[in-house]
């Protein structure tokens, strides 16, 4: 490897690797955020979710454009742009005065985020060939893969010393090293036989359908269905969902060609990456709030108990990679995210009353957790971690063998976008059953109390812990009602994870490890593109 080479990857692992990093970081900072920022329009958790949501939405909805962009424009050029705007926007959230403001800056990083990417696997393809370029990209992978395992303990450590706005300016000198880095090795490159016609309005129908279908659900939910706003976006993301696939049937130069959907296993994997990642990102999400919000952790504590899950990811997705190339993939995604269901089924044991882990750097005393973490949280970690390794490495594996080898970018874009869509969408339907669970039972529990007051909501919020001046009593009871509507999530993500493995069981049959043939277009190399996964 050239040293020109060495500065190309290690600007183009430090770029992709922030976009990454704040897929994980910042579900840990989620409750200092809700208890610290005020909002004038938006509920505690109801912002909670849009910061998680929006960033995903608008990541998923521009990864694919944002690779075609680099090819057409130049992909250090754009690789630029997406450095600088992601460094600007995570200044913006980490300045951000109030929830609202900090929700926006999220969709504009997400859709940065889209840049960034595709753009370094892409930089990467160009400045290496052959089997350096599979060792450069299998680098790139170890390192952004690491990134999501580190960055809730970096979060937790991050929020307890400094703050938690601290997790997004960090990102700030890593995006400056990226792009001086860039500027310095990186040569310019394009595809020659990109067209230069983009699918704006394939991307931007996308955006509306995710973003209104999670900010109508949401919003219509925090309202008790009384914002014609919320009423009408979830109507208009409804209607843009329902007009993607006929957009797409109809585009000379769609965003998502339909044509590789004919194909049944790769129309069933993506389908069981859609509910089976939905779950899982949106676990990080209500995970970090039940933890902190209800049962007390500290956020340090919190990222240390999620650790084992993306441990056991890194260290066994290789081999069992490797193993389920040769015996067939099929047996792994279905146990996988069987394991998964189960492990999430596990949190319903937790009680309100679980000792919280108070593990701060400033007393080393609290680093050695109480009995209740053990026998509670650590379980329910540890056996999503190994169903989570069970199954990437075998699902990218049937991803890349169910398309020719010419489509192979294009499978894995897909695929990966697929992925992050589902948060927001999972996270919205869990929002809707939270929500509806916790001021239910709280009313329950308060004579007299109706669930849909305004002052009831205004004290009470679900996994967050309720106002200062809330009688102990009523605190004991909200825990509780916090911690049966989590439960309720918990078991929407089993659902979600054994639906996962159903659909894989019925819908694959014999997946081939390997890509299919491929078969060239006139005037048009053949070379594969590499996958975007992490």
């Amino acid at each position: 490897m050239t040293r020109a080479q060495r500065g190309t990857l290690a600007a183009a692992v430090l770029g992709s690797a922030v976009v990454f990093l704040d897929g994980s970081v910042v579900y840990v900072a989620l409750p200092r955020i809700g208890a610290s920022l005020p909002a004038t329009v938006l509920g505690t958790l109801e912002g909670q979710t849009y910061v998680g949501a929006a960033y995903m939405a608008t990541l998923a909805a521009f990864l694919l454009l944002g690779g075609a962009l680099g090819d057409y424009h130049g992909r250090k050029r754009v690789y630029l742009l997406g450095l600088a705007g992601f460094g600007l926007t995570s200044a913006l959230c980490g300045l951000a005065p109030n929830l609202e403001a900090l929700v926006l800056g999220r969709i504009l990083q997400g859709a940065s985020g889209a840049l960034l990417v595709p753009g370094a696997l892409a930089i990467i393809s160009a400045a290496f060939a052959g089997p350096a370029r599979a060792r450069a990209i299998g680098l790139w992978a170890a390192a952004t893969s690491s990134v999501v395992v580190l960055g809730p303990p970096i979060g937790g450590v991050l929020v307890e010393a400094i703050g938690w706005r601290a997790v997004f300016v960090v990102n700030v000198p890593l995006v400056l090293g990226a792009g001086l880095a860039a500027i310095r090795w990186i040569e310019e490159s394009h595809d020659r036989t990109a067209s230069g016609r983009f699918d704006w309005l394939g991307a931007g129908r996308a955006v509306v359908a995710v973003g209104g279908l999670t900010f109508g659900a949401i919003r219509g939910q925090e309202e008790q269905w009384q914002d014609p706003v919320a009423v009408g976006a979830l109507a208009l993301g409804a209607a843009a969902a329902v007009a993607f696939p006929i957009l797409m049937a109809q585009r000379p130069h769609p965003l998502v060609p339909l044509r590789l959907f004919r194909d049944r296993t790769f129309a069933t994997i993506n389908l069981a990456t859609l509910l089976i990642y939905g779950a899982f990102y949106a676990s990080f999400l209500f995970q970090a709030l039940f933890l902190q919000g209800t049962l007390g952790y500290s956020p340090l504590a919190a990222a240390i108990v999620g650790l084992p899950t993306g441990l056991l990811l890194v260290l066994l997705s290789t081999r069992i990679g490797s193993i389920a190339g040769r015996t067939g993939t099929r047996p792994f995604l279905v146990a996988g995210p069987t394991i998964m269901a189960v492990s999430l089924l596990w949190w319903l044991r937790v009680p309100s009353t679980s000792v919280p882990w108070l593990a701060t750097l400033a007393d080393p005393a609290t680093l050695v957790p109480p009995p209740d973490v053990l026998v509670d949280p650590l379980p329910a970690t540890i056996g999503f971690g190994i169903g989570m390794a069970l199954l990437v490495a075998p699902l990218t594996t049937t991803v890349m063998g169910s398309v020719p080898l010419q489509n192979l970018g294009i499978g894995s874009a897909i695929n990966n976008a697929l992925s992050r869509v589902g948060q927001p969408l999972v996270a919205a339907a869990i929002f809707l059953f939270v929500s509806g669970s916790f001021y239910a039972t709280l009313a329950a529990a308060i004579p007299g109390a109706d669930p849909s007051s305004p002052a009831l909501h205004a004290m009470f919020q679900p996994l967050n812990p309720p106002a200062p001046e809330v009688p102990p009593e009523l605190v004991a009871t909200a825990r509780e009602a916090s911690t049966q509507a989590f439960r309720l999530a918990a078991i929407v993500m089993a659902a979600l994870c054994f639906a996962g493995a159903v659909v894989n069981a019925v819908g694959l049959s014999g997946a081939s490890a390997l890509p299919k043939p491929d078969v060239p277009a006139e005037g048009r190399r053949s070379e594969p593109e590499p996958p975007i996964r992490a």
